[in-house]
């Protein structure tokens, strides 16, 4: 088959070392976090953990990194986890969370300019993303109480009773019960705090909510006024007519008082309020859909003075997912664009314009006339960079990665665009191996992503890493399918209630793409996929045999145990109908119903506690392929979810991947 494609870019080279990437390497990389600026941004405070491959486990330490050269300087122990840090107004504090005997986390404050950290709390689900006060007297921070348990002192006690209790049973009516890989019927809310440093009392700001937090970012999801008076946030809630959850923007006062919302009349979610730096205004994103999980986030501004609504850049087709706002009043956006997350900086009434362009930016924060945020690229771990508010002066301040990397090679990427299903452009990446020669045509493994309405980014993987899966000698290729975000509202909307067809054919088409370009072996194919990549994995396999042979992680197999899943809002949406309306359109891509053509070796990997994919999905694949005497074979993890997390699972899981590739595909 022939397809029509553009020139191919190399976007980066090749790189030297003294042998390719492994899995050990990626644990042996410190993990650099967001950075915490000094007002002044002429430093900042950034976490880095690394692992213990013996003990199973990391650490995180906090280091003063300067803006203008010289080497880190370690603020905390190596022997004590210390997370998210937030220096004071005036740049001699610093808070953070530790966690203490118990494993939870637990506010604390340090000097600067020497001195050991205090402990501020003792709270018994412990805390996370402390802020300071613009006067410096205090903080505010959240912490999980529990429901019907809403103090610090009950909330203990009700934990002690059911540590003793041997009945350890769910029981609930809600459709809405569980989240990810934890249950919801145990009653957690996060409510807000405020610790006055001259007393030392702290006291709940929310002492009657039950509204969540986004469990999947609890930090970043409430702002304090820059007069110090109130604090604003986004909370969850299930809303029962509507049968969605969604999340509205809500005021309370610092001294103490009722909670307010503000958008309560909005149809879907509105997320991570931002106070302007004059105070006047909050700015927040906002949905549309409410059964459309990817739909466009637009940036909204509330006028506090006449409690009105407006859109700051109405028409603009990308959907960020953090914003600060300068003092100016532009307001800077960590925006997916293409297949990268940039950098965007817009004012109200003119379309927002790229500042930092390419790779993937986050962890975004402004002090004085700077921009810090971390940087990572296919090719380059994260670090932590700054430049000045219009892009200009970009710099990057840390090298805490480039150790371990001189010592490893790294495959050219290269980013190609050809024509997918229906005419329409796709665009891919690919990564070549160390040492690749021109004419060479090597062994293929399409990486498929999770989703649907994510990207294959321009970004260092920690588990699904395309240099690792190009290192034994492979081409890696990521498609960014139709159905992925970054290329506007309407490409990520246009696979609904089809979900198969549209990525099916993409994936075969730049199969045919790089077969073409004379840089994969046609007879040595292979397919790897996780979530959404494993449901399409299973497609594949029920819907061609040009694959060697398949890696399915945590995919969905068969359609309808989807209302399993902790997430069964939007599914009808999603699959074209709900089950009790028919089945035809369900079935229609539903990798069960063509089991008939599975013929092709497959590796499933499923965790036990993935509540979003849940386990028996896996379980049920591979049966079946063991029924039909499909050579198929089990990895199954009773203590991960839907991602592997721990150390020594994850490189449990390289080595059988590796392994599954090699035997099929050849070393």
């Amino acid at each position: 088959m022939t397809v029509a494609t553009s020139p191919v870019a190399t976007i980066y080279p090749a790189k030297g070392g003294t042998r390719p990437l492994t899995a050990e390497d990626l644990w042996s990389l410190p993990r650099v976090g967001a950075p915490s600026p000094g007002p002044d941004g002429t430093w900042c405070v950034v976490p880095v953990t690394t692992h213990d491959l013996a003990k199973n486990l990391g650490l995180t330490r906090l280091w003063r990194i300067s803006a203008n050269g010289g080497e880190p300087r370690p603020l905390t122990a190596p022997d004590l986890s210390s997370t998210e840090p937030a220096v004071s107004r005036d740049g001699t504090r610093l808070a953070l969370c530790r966690k203490g005997d118990k494993g939870r986390a637990q506010l604390h404050v340090m000097p600067l300019d020497g001195g050991e950290a205090r402990k501020l709390t003792d709270l018994p689900l412990g805390v996370f993303n402390p802020r300071w006060l613009p006067d410096g007297s205090g903080l505010v921070f959240g912490a999980a109480l529990l429901k019907g348990h809403l103090t610090a002192e009950a909330t203990a006690a009700e934990l002690e009773r059911r540590e003793q209790d041997p009945v350890k049973a769910h029981v609930t009516e809600d459709r809405f019960y569980r989240f990810w890989d934890q249950w919801l019927t145990t009653g957690e809310v996060p409510h807000l705090f405020h610790y006055d440093l001259a007393t030392g009392k702290n006291r709940d700001l929310t002492p009657d909510s039950t509204l969540w937090f986004d469990w999947m970012e609890m930090a970043g999801q409430f702002d304090i006024s820059p007069d110090g008076r109130e604090v604003v946030f986004a909370g969850q809630f299930w809303d029962e007519p509507h049968q969605i959850l969604r999340s509205a923007i809500h005021t309370v006062p610092v001294a103490g008082g009722a909670t307010t919302c503000l958008t309560s009349d909005h149809p879907a979610s509105d997320l991570k309020p931002r106070y302007s730096p004059d105070g006047s205004g909050i700015v927040y994103g906002m949905q549309h859909d409410p059964y459309f999980y990817a739909d466009r986030v637009r940036i909204m501004r509330y006028e506090r003075s006449t409690g009105t609504h407006q859109e700051l850049f109405a028409g603009w087709d990308r959907s960020p997912s953090a914003w600060e706002v300068a003092e100016d009043g532009t307001v800077i956006m960590v925006t997916e664009d293409r297949g990268h997350v940039s950098l965007f900086a817009g004012r109200s009434g003119s379309e927002p314009h790229v500042i930092v362009r390419g790779g993937t930016t986050g962890g975004l924060a402004i002090a004085g006339p700077r921009l810090f945020f971390t940087f990572q690229t296919l090719a380059q771990p994260p670090e932590v960079y700054a430049c000045a508010r219009d892009g200009s002066g970009l710099a990057r301040l840390t090298l805490l990665t480039q150790e371990v990397m001189d010592r490893v090679a790294t495959g050219e990427v290269r980013e190609m665009h050809f024509e997918g299903a229906r005419g329409e452009t796709v665009q891919m990446y690919v990564v070549l191996p160390p040492g690749h020669r021109q004419g060479d045509r090597l062994p293929l493994v399409q990486v498929i992503h999770g989703g649907p309405h994510a990207i294959s980014a321009d970004v260092w993987q920690w588990r699904w890493n395309p240099q690792l899966f190009a290192a034994p000698g492979y081409v890696a290729a990521m498609v960014n399918f139709q159905g992925s975000t970054s290329w506007g509202q309407e490409f990520a909307r246009r696979i609904q209630g089809e979900w198969a067809l549209r990525p099916f054919e993409d994936v075969m088409r730049a199969t045919d793409v790089l077969i073409a370009a004379g840089l994969a072996d046609e007879n040595r194919l292979a397919a790897a996929g996780g979530s959404y990549g494993g449901y399409l994995a299973a497609w594949i396999a029920g819907h061609t045999d040009r694959f060697r042979c398949i890696v399915n992680h945590a995919g969905v197999y068969d359609a309808l145990g989807q209302y399993a899943s902790d997430w069964t809002m939007g599914r009808g949406e999603a699959w074209g109908g709900e089950a009790w309306d028919g089945l035809d359109a369900i079935d229609a891509c539903n990798p069960a119903r063509f089991v008939a053509g599975m013929k092709t070796p497959m590796l499933v990997i499923h965790g036990e506690r993935d509540y979003r994919v849940p386990v028996n999905q896996g379980l049920e694949c591979y049966g079946m392929l063991k029924a039909k005497g499909v050579p198929a074979r089990l990895v199954y993890f009773p203590d991960e979810n839907h991602w592997i997390l721990k150390p020594r699972n994850s490189l449990l899981w390289s080595r059988e991947v590796r392994e599954w590739l090699e035997r099929w595909l050849g070393a």
